[in-house]
């Protein structure tokens, strides 16, 4: 097992928009073991690659016993909404409603480069949008409307873990710096 660390809420990497996948190498295959296993670990539902401190499009997904990845994700999303309550392993202990999408279809890659469609509704869809966010640099507390952002932020800097030193980066040796270039 390849457990990392998750990296917690005001770390800078879970901001940053992730880039594209363009090599389907043995590094990835890794890269989705080790979110796979870190995924399953915590428990949760989805993990980014972003928390784990990884700035590529890549995401893991464990919903009703599907356990699942996709990479460089595309969504057509449905314009029937749910809500519905969300948390986040980057945000231990923090749950709140959510608006989502009620369904959607996914597109993108398998650790292989073969193209992989997800048809999913509420908590799948849930997920992948949620994950999906994660890509781009978006929390799920950026979902909300302004006064239960409020709530959740009071919350956050109530938790044990609020203003927790992020984990020491290690440089990648290659030389694209892990980042697949």
């Amino acid at each position: 097992m390849s457990i990392k660390d998750i990296r917690i809420f005001g770390d800078p990497v879970l901001r940053t928009k992730a880039i594209e996948v363009v090599d389907f190498d043995k590094e990835l295959r890794q890269l989705v073991k080790d979110l796979t296993d870190t995924m399953v670990d915590a428990p949760g539902a989805g993990l980014a690659a972003p928390q784990i401190g990884v700035g590529l499009r890549v995401f893991t997904y464990h919903i009703d016993d599907e356990l699942g990845h996709l990479i460089n994700p595309s969504l057509d999303l449905s314009s029937e909404m749910q809500e519905g309550e969300e948390g986040c392993l980057s945000f231990p202990g923090i749950f709140f409603d959510t608006p989502r999408a009620l369904r959607l279809v996914a597109k993108g890659f398998n650790q292989y480069g073969e193209p992989v469609i997800i048809e999913g509704s509420e908590l799948m869809a849930r997920c992948i949008q949620h994950e999906t966010d994660h890509l781009d640099g978006i929390l799920f507390i950026d979902r909300m409307d302004k006064a239960q952002r409020k709530e959740a932020m009071k919350a956050i800097r109530d938790a044990e873990w609020a203003g927790q030193v992020a984990p020491t980066i290690k440089v990648s040796p290659h030389a694209t710096f892990g980042l697949g270039r």
